[in-house]
């Protein structure tokens, strides 16, 4: 079985696994980071949603030998010094979750929306979350949650840059320093 190196959380993870072991199975089974959630197993759902440099990725479809030399992000890594990141916060204050199951992938899809898209639409919202199944019905909370968000986001990020993307504080300081 084939050794990878996997960068998550800004830490270099060697993992034993089969080339197509996906990325949600060993981020649980093998390294006990159970944020994400198994949820339909074919990338529909979005509960498994995690960060590859920077962009969302369903894991549960996400083969390990794909992602091997990509910086990984997963709910875990987002907060910093025990402070939530303001997507996390943002959903916890407008309570945006009933049971929580979808709630990770929701948060992390956001976080990814909210790096290309500093100041989303509702339909900017509803296009990025549409895959992301919340069975509870909370989808006025989800958007109410995603707004507050990124108004934070822009109260302390650096202006956008001439392509519109925001600067580097949308990701985790950890994620930050393991891309460099």
């Amino acid at each position: 079985m084939p050794t990878y190196t996997l960068r998550i959380n800004g830490t270099a993870h060697d993992v034993q696994a089969d080339a197509d072991d996906t990325l949600l199975s060993v981020l649980r089974d093998d390294l006990d980071l159970t944020g994400s959630r198994y949820g339909c197993g074919e990338g529909q759902c979005g509960s498994c949603t995690v960060l590859v440099d920077n962009r969302a990725m369903r894991s549960c479809v996400a083969k390990v030998s794909a992602v091997a030399k990509a910086q990984i992000v997963t709910i875990e890594g987002l907060a910093t010094n025990g402070v939530l990141h303001p997507v996390q916060q943002a959903f916890l204050e407008v309570e945006a979750f009933q049971c929580g199951y979808c709630t990770s992938g929701m948060v992390m899809a956001t976080v990814a929306l909210l790096r290309t898209t500093p100041s989303p639409t509702d339909a900017d919202i509803a296009r990025v979350l549409d895959r992301n199944v919340c069975r509870c019905g909370t989808h006025t909370r989800i958007v109410r949650a995603v707004h507050l968000a990124a108004e934070r986001l822009r109260a302390v990020t650096p202006s956008a840059g001439a392509d519109g993307r925001l600067g580097e504080p949308a990701l985790p300081q950890v994620a930050q320093e393991a891309q460099r």
